[in-house]
């Protein structure tokens, strides 16, 4: 017999499909590692490390932006329009890509357009995934939310691999593009809010009886209240010193390969840093769910700190795969933790927006990190010394998490 909980089970599954495979096709953004190589060995471009850094830097800040306005939109309109603006401007971007000859147009095509159409469709899953499930499954549901952009480039990096070898790199983003934008819309019409009203019941959703570690249920907030408690601006450095380890060594892992390690096949790093980005994903939530945020935080940018410090010592090319690995499990559980964070502290209602607020950190990140390693490799000659700044930045991630409390509900009361 079908019941309302039967069919808002199924239903939330689909939602969880399809923010699945949108990020699968947005994940194509962190096959940069393997285009950015071409740009800079390839005689016809000929950038230099920094030039190639730009376009990607340009893309992280509009899409951490554009997460604002899009989570705001998708909260109000739902996230099926939002999602399809979202791939037709990713894909056309990456197509738009394919005539840009010098890092400042390529800014423009992959850096604003692209990165715009990612901030879109990427608020669209995470929130939408969210609502149909219990709380006590947020962590867990986000991070197989989220996991398809960091399984992405599995295929992506040994796909860009093999186009840029068989044909050029402007027929390559034309491919990429097309591919792109079909993708993303027709998966985004699998995407949609659950009905004013709607309740998800552990039972059923599948949750089990194990005891959480999370936040309790506590009163949803709109981004007004929430920028008035000061955890959101911890959480927000929190999230800029994380991430901008983890993006510095996405961007430059294939010439760090090449250079670090003699490594020749600059798609294979950037292959199991993604995998492993996939997992820390998924295991970041299902842990969070049963320790905790802040604990699997601390956890995480420890570990995280640690690879970096060791980071230079990394010089064959089994060691080089074992850091990618590494990065990619720390680096992934970013985006899982901080939007679990923000659900924890701050409810679901209001989570597109909220999270977007949250999200220019990312942003920040995308210019920190990748220009960091940039410029000390342009000027020094090596990546060391990026990795002992990013070490220290994730141990400072530490001590604040260590610090984080949620906020007290005699705030709460204060900012209604």
């Amino acid at each position: 017999m079908t019941t309302p909980e039967s069919v808002g089970a199924i239903r939330g599954r689909m939602v969880l499909l399809a923010g699945v495979t949108v990020n699968l096709v947005l994940g194509a953004l962190y096959a940069w590692g393997v285009v950015k190589k071409a740009l800079v060995t390839d005689p016809a471009w000929g950038w230099s490390n920094r030039d190639a850094a730009i376009p990607f830097t340009v893309a992280t800040v509009s899409f951490a932006v554009m997460m604002i306005f899009a989570g705001r939109w998708q909260d109000r309109i739902g996230p099926r329009y939002v999602a399809m603006l979202g791939g037709v401007m990713f894909g056309s971007g990456l197509i738009a890509s394919s005539f840009a000859k010098t890092p400042l147009l390529m800014a423009l095509t992959y850096g604003v357009i692209s990165g715009v159409g990612i901030g879109l469709a990427y608020s669209a899953t995470t929130p939408a995934a969210i609502k149909w499930f219990p709380p006590a499954r947020k962590g867990a549901v986000t991070g197989m939310v989220v996991s398809g952009v960091g399984l992405a480039a599995v295929y992506v990096a040994p796909l860009t691999q093999f186009l840029l070898a068989k044909t050029s790199v402007a027929h390559t983003f034309q491919i990429l593009g097309v591919g792109a934008l079909v993708l993303i819309c027709l998966a985004s019409l699998l995407l949609r809010n659950p009905p004013p009203g709607y309740v998800p019941t552990a039972a059923s959703q599948g949750g089990g009886s194990a005891t959480r570690a999370t936040a309790p249920p506590r009163r949803d907030l709109d981004w007004h209240e929430m920028l008035r408690t000061g955890q959101f601006y911890v959480l927000w450095i929190m999230f800029v010193l994380s991430a901008s380890a983890g993006l510095m060594v996405i961007v430059h892992v294939a010439t760090i390969a090449k250079e670090q390690a003699g490594l020749q096949w600059g798609f294979l790093p950037v292959a199991i840093l993604a995998m492993f980005n996939t997992g820390g994903r998924i295991v970041s939530g299902f842990a969070s769910d049963r320790l905790g945020r802040t604990r699997t935080m601390v956890l995480a940018f420890l570990l995280q700190a640690v690879n970096m410090l060791v980071f230079t010592h990394y010089t064959t090319p089994w060691l080089l795969i074992f850091a990618s690995a590494f990065t990619g499990l720390c680096f992934g559980s970013l985006f899982t933790l901080f939007p679990a964070a923000s659900a924890d502290f701050y409810g679901v209602r209001h989570l597109g927006v909220n999270y977007g607020l949250l999200f220019t950190a990312f942003g920040v990140a995308g210019v920190l990190g990748p220009m960091l390693g940039g410029e000390v490799r342009d000027r020094f000659g090596s990546y060391s010394g990026s990795y002992m700044a990013s070490a220290a930045m994730l141990i400072l991630g530490v001590v604040l998490a260590l610090v984080l409390r949620p906020p007290a509900e005699v705030k709460r009361q204060n900012v209604e």
